[in-house]
């Protein structure tokens, strides 16, 4: 292999793997497109041409190369990642890293399970329950409860998506776990109000960024990843109203 051919498949491999990255955790597709054209244009190919989707990624360049497909098979939330990918993007327009390095780097993030600590997760999950119970519903005796039961939902939709990783099951669980330590607070007197209690604690589970990306797709003619998008966010959606459905008409 010539060594022109083997700086177009490096270049490939940087930038499939910068957009798959990017892709599972939530980037929206306009902005994958973007990124994987400036890595390619900066690393010298003349030509690049891009297929985008949120199950796969197609990529050719400089015509020489056969087109290669970078397959999408899970997609989660890590804001960090992209920013990171997007970091180590400019890096490299500006010539503060090599096209190998730049490789090795994305390479080494993708293999990174590195997250949040789990106990910042839990105190995120109750921050959001809490403050948004009041906002929403003006019920400021429920705020600690409901910070309570936000974090012990997001607890089972952490468990479930580490050890068991059934899609739209953990949120579902989750949801069911809300509607009863809902219920159970109530009775218990430690809550005034079921409705308000579940509306708070719900809402780190509520799928926002599929939402957001899935509108802005379609905004920017991606008329297959934006439905799709949607479609997903719809079901993750719909788990949590079950879930919820369930507790509260057996209970």
């Amino acid at each position: 292999m010539s060594s022109q051919n083997k700086r177009d498949q490096l270049i490939l491999h940087t930038a499939l793997t910068a957009g798959r990255i990017m892709i599972e955790n939530g980037s929206e597709v306009e902005r994958v497109e973007d990124t994987m054209d400036r890595i390619a244009h900066n690393a010298g190919a003349k030509t690049s041409q891009l297929f985008v989707m949120i199950t796969g990624i197609l990529m050719a360049i400089n015509g020489e190369v056969g087109a290669q497909i970078e397959p999408v098979k899970r997609r989660t939330f890590d804001l960090e990642k992209i920013s990171v990918v997007n970091d180590l993007s400019r890096q490299f327009a500006a010539h503060k890293i090599t096209l190998q390095e730049f490789s090795n780097r994305l390479d080494r993030l993708d293999k990174s399970t590195k997250y949040f600590p789990f106990w910042l997760q839990l105190l995120s999950a109750a921050m959001v329950s809490g403050p948004l119970e009041v906002v929403f519903r003006h019920n400021l005796p429920d705020f600690w409860i409901t910070c309570v039961v936000g974090a012990l939902g997001w607890l089972v939709f952490y468990l479930l998506n580490k050890f068991i990783q059934i899609r739209f099951l953990s949120e579902f669980a989750a949801a069911a776990t809300i509607g009863v330590l809902a219920i159970w607070s109530v009775h218990l007197g430690l809550g005034n109000s079921v409705d308000d209690i579940i509306i708070g604690s719900v809402m780190p589970l509520v799928p926002g960024v599929p939402i957001t990306n899935s509108v802005r797709d379609i905004l920017a003619g991606n008329l297959v990843s934006g439905p799709a998008r949607g479609v997903e966010a719809l079901v993750s959606a719909a788990a949590i109203g079950f879930g919820i459905a369930m507790v509260l008409q057996f209970l």
